[in-house]
C-alpha cells in the first residue's frame, strides 16, 4: 500500500502544469517573457490587451500587470519575483488584486500561487513549461474553473503569434 499523503502527492494535488513548445530560441522567448514592451504585445488570451503599470524583473521586484477585456473590462494581478534565471527561469508569486472577485463573480483562489516558468532549450526551438502550484488543492479547483488552464492555452497562442513576428524579423535582418 503506498502513502497518499507525502509531499509530492500533495503538490500534484495543488500544481496545474502546461507545456508548449515554441518556434524560437530560448533567449528570445525568455526576452519577451521578461520586457514590460513585448509582453504588452501577447499577453492575455486572445481578444484581450494587457497593460502593465509595474515591471521590476529581478529578486524582490514587483509587477503588475492589467488584462483589459474585448467589453473593456480591466483585470489586475500581480506579483512578486523570487527567482530570476536568465534564460532558464523565472519563479514569482501571483495574486488577483483587490477586486477581481467583484469583476468574475466566481469565487477565487485565496492562497498565494507560486508560478515557476522554466525555458528548455531546444536548439532553434523553446520548451517552455509553466508550473502553477496553489497553497491548496481547493485552491487549484477554483483556478480551474475560473478557465486558468484554456486562458493559459490562449495566451501561448498569442505568444506563438508574436514570436514568429519577432523571429521573422530577425532572420530577415541577418
Amino acid at each position: 500500500m503506498t502513502n497518499k499523503n507525502n509531499s509530492t502527492d500533495a503538490q500534484d494535488e495543488r500544481e496545474i502544469v502546461i507545456t508548449r513548445i515554441f518556434n524560437a530560441p530560448r533567449e528570445l522567448v525568455f526576452k519577451v517573457w521578461t520586457e514590460e514592451k513585448h509582453i504588452e504585445q501577447w499577453w492575455g488570451p486572445k481578444g484581450f490587451t494587457t497593460r502593465v503599470e509595474q515591471m521590476d524583473a529581478r529578486p524582490g521586484g514587483t509587477w503588475r500587470y492589467v488584462m483589459c477585456g474585448p467589453d473593456g473590462t480591466e483585470y489586475p494581478v500581480n506579483g512578486v519575483f523570487r527567482e530570476v534565471v536568465p534564460p532558464e527561469r523565472i519563479v514569482t508569486s501571483d495574486r488577483f488584486d483587490e477586486g477581481f472577485e467583484e469583476l468574475v463573480k466566481v469565487d477565487i483562489p485565496r492562497g498565494i500561487t507560486v508560478v515557476t516558468t522554466l525555458f528548455e532549450d531546444l536548439g532553434d526551438k523553446t520548451r517552455l513549461t509553466l508550473r502553477i502550484l496553489h497553497a491548496t488543492a481547493e485552491d487549484r479547483r477554483k483556478h480551474e474553473e475560473m478557465g486558468v488552464i484554456g486562458g493559459w492555452n490562449s495566451s501561448f497562442e498569442c505568444l506563438d503569434e508574436y514570436l514568429a513576428k519577432n523571429v521573422e524579423k530577425s532572420a530577415s535582418k541577418s
